[in-house]
């Protein structure tokens, strides 16, 4: 078995790795390929949560899990709140081929479907980029989502203000101009990621004007919610994966409000191999539910071991 540290990853994945394995696992999962197994998750008291993401891709001979969760106490310690842990495996056999660090894997990925989304379902024409959160993964998000449209501005939310000036020094380095703006004036942006851990809904359907879209990447837990209820029943809204995003994303409240059918819900991957046209006018809302997958997770892992193998990273065990 291959084990891959956290000190290693930076040097292996790019953001840009990240979009084109997260871009071929919702094509597998379209394709009936790769599907994702049932979501354990466990409240360990004090905001801690703990859990496992695991799947299969029989195209892409990925078997495995992610184990980990949030641990808020963490940022007072000088670590991330998120920890995590991927473990593949061969699908042929079941032994354990690899171990690796997740913790940059899930922030990576995390963009990246962010970015899928956006580069599929926003206008053509957006230009303003609004961001809800300012924590950790807030700025992979911004990054990420730069990539994929020319943004001319970048305006920006937090519950905590104090943390904004990190995401606009990236904001700076991507050339663009930014604002902390309270979040009646995300009504001014084409394009909202909305990155928190909150559970009661910060941004309105009053917030959001016709023709966003929308990235809602926070909730992952059953309890979570971003968004009002009221805005997925406005919009068209895609998932990384449907029964995940009604039982624990944040279709969980519009589903459970009779305000959103839960056979409306489209997977991204459908837009992705063609069999859904996406954006249809200019003025449709869209939004995507990412509620993150384990495929995802092992794509991203799968990708670290193929490059530390080449590079003669990593350490062997024999288990």
């Amino acid at each position: 078995m291959l084990i891959i540290p956290e000190s290693l990853i930076a040097d292996l994945v790019s953001s840009e790795d990240a979009f084109t394995a997260v871009e071929a696992t919702f094509a597998a999962m379209a394709r009936g390929e790769a599907y994702n197994f049932p979501v354990v998750r466990e409240a360990l008291g004090e905001g801690r949560q703990y859990g496992f993401k695991s799947g299969l891709d029989r195209s892409g001979g990925q078997l495995g899990v992610k184990a980990g969760g949030y641990f808020p106490g963490n940022a007072a310690k000088g670590i991330i709140n998120h920890q995590s842990t991927v473990f593949l495996f061969d699908p042929e056999t079941g032994r354990p081929t690899a171990m690796v660090g997740g913790g940059l894997l899930t922030a990576l990925r995390t963009a990246a479907a962010s970015a899928i989304s956006i580069d599929r379902l926003a206008r053509p024409d957006a230009n303003v980029l609004g961001m809800v959160g300012a924590g950790h993964q807030a700025g992979f998000q911004l990054r990420a989502a730069a990539r994929v449209r020319k943004f001319q501005k970048v305006i920006a939310w937090n519950l905590h203000p104090d943390m904004l000036p990190k995401l606009a020094a990236i904001a700076t380095e991507l050339g663009l101009p930014f604002e902390a703006v309270p979040l009646d004036r995300m009504v001014e942006a084409d394009v909202i990621i909305t990155i928190t851990s909150s559970p009661a809904a910060s941004l309105m359907s009053a917030h959001v004007a016709d023709g966003t879209h929308l990235a809602c990447m926070g909730t992952d837990t059953v309890g979570k919610q971003e968004v009002e209820p009221a805005l997925l029943g406005r919009a068209s809204v895609f998932a990384d994966e449907v029964a995940q995003s009604v039982s624990l994303g944040e279709a969980q409240h519009a589903v459970a409000g009779g305000l959103l059918d839960a056979t409306a819900i489209t997977p991204l991957g459908d837009v992705l191999v063609g069999r859904h046209p996406g954006r249809r006018s200019a003025a449709e809302i869209t939004l995507f539910d990412g509620t993150g997958v384990g495929l995802q997770d092992l794509a991203v892992a799968a990708m670290a071991v193929r490059r530390a193998e080449e590079r003669g990273l990593g350490s062997r065990v024999t288990v």
